[in-house]
């Protein structure tokens, strides 16, 4: 894939910051009448560069209070292990984000439940569902900063 030019950066910059706008007020941000823009807007879908137009919303507001980060140590780097942890992770929507890791840890999950029961209860079906040779729990007391949007250089200066 080619390098983003700047406009490119500009238009993914808007749209991570809010993709609720119209391609008219898009457009007049980043210089471009609005048939370009979303031209490029849809070339940036294409190519993969943006992969979805969501709505966030306040995990609290929906039930889910608590939030924990958990260290997985495999029992052995195999395939069949991976894609087994794959399949079994995929089913638990709970299960937020899943990072294959290098380091102490192999695996590092997001997790986001009402409670400590529902933890347990997913803690459970986890550990049931495929051997792990270590879990670490990290519980989450505030969340200070979060963002979804990627620092993207949007000066014409590299």
């Amino acid at each position: 894939m080619d390098t983003l030019d700047l406009i490119d950066r500009k238009i993914v910059a808007e749209l991570m910051r809010d993709a609720t706008l119209p391609v008219s007020q898009i457009a007049d941000k980043v210089g471009l009448s609005q048939t370009p823009c979303w031209k490029r807007i849809q070339k940036l879908q294409e190519q993969g560069v943006l992969t979805a137009r969501v709505a966030l919303a306040d995990p609290d507001k929906l039930g889910f209070g608590l939030t924990i980060f958990v260290g997985i140590e495999a029992p052995d780097h195999s395939a069949d292990w991976r894609e087994a942890f794959a399949k079994v992770t995929r089913d638990m929507p709970q299960i937020m984000e899943i990072y294959r890791m290098a380091g102490e840890m192999d695996y590092l999950l997001r997790i986001a439940v009402p409670d400590m029961a529902a933890f347990d209860t997913l803690y459970k079906r986890l550990t049931d569902a495929i051997p792990i040779k270590n879990v670490t729990s990290h519980f989450a007391m505030e969340r200070i900063k979060f963002t979804t949007a990627y620092p993207v250089n949007t000066s014409a200066k590299p």
